[in-house]
């Protein structure tokens, strides 16, 4: 079954905006069209199922905003080998270089500290729901306080966390 003439009309009269809407997401003019088209695809699919779609403009948008931030969340793990490559140079490497487990050493050396700067109780809540990944609701069971709390406790150790390892900011 073909898409409503509702829906193309939508899509044609908002493709500039669709573009400019995924290239504020994406910033790159090529990806933005194919996240575009694949809206129009997904749209005219249910569309043409005989979906009733209410709104089909901000459907649109919806699918749109889905597929720019699916893409940016998969884009880093996808690179681009160059011509010529090797294909033994493009395999990742599964052990760290030493670098990289110095770095994390020390960014781990700097956590804890940071943590340990804080009351027992926000100490105790950070280990339960990050470190032994804890849900709030047993967090806060264990610690004898609301979720809100444990909630409140976990996210000021963590932004305290970050803050230290970060370094101070020009604010």
């Amino acid at each position: 079954m073909a898409p409503s003439d509702t829906s193309l009309t939508v899509y044609i009269e908002h493709r500039d905006d669709l573009l400019k809407y995924a290239n504020k997401f994406l910033r790159d003019r090529a990806v933005a069209e194919d996240v575009v088209q694949e809206a129009w695809i997904r749209l005219s699919a249910r569309d043409g199922n005989g979906e009733d779609i209410a709104h089909p403009r901000s459907y649109l948008y919806s699918i749109v905003r889905n597929l720019a931030l699916d893409w940016m969340r998969r884009g880093p793990r996808e690179t681009t080998v160059p011509a010529g490559t090797p294909p033994w140079a493009s395999v990742p490497d599964p052990a760290p270089s030493s670098e990289t487990v110095v770095l994390q050493r020390d960014e781990m050396r700097v956590l804890l500290e940071a943590v340990a700067e804080l009351p027992e109780k926000v100490q105790a809540a950070f280990r339960l729901y990050r470190l032994e990944e804890k849900t709030l609701q047993e967090v806060a069971a264990l610690l004898n306080v609301s979720v809100a709390r444990a909630h409140q406790m976990v996210r000021e150790a963590g932004v305290h966390a970050t803050e230290r390892l970060l370094g101070p900011t020009d604010e």
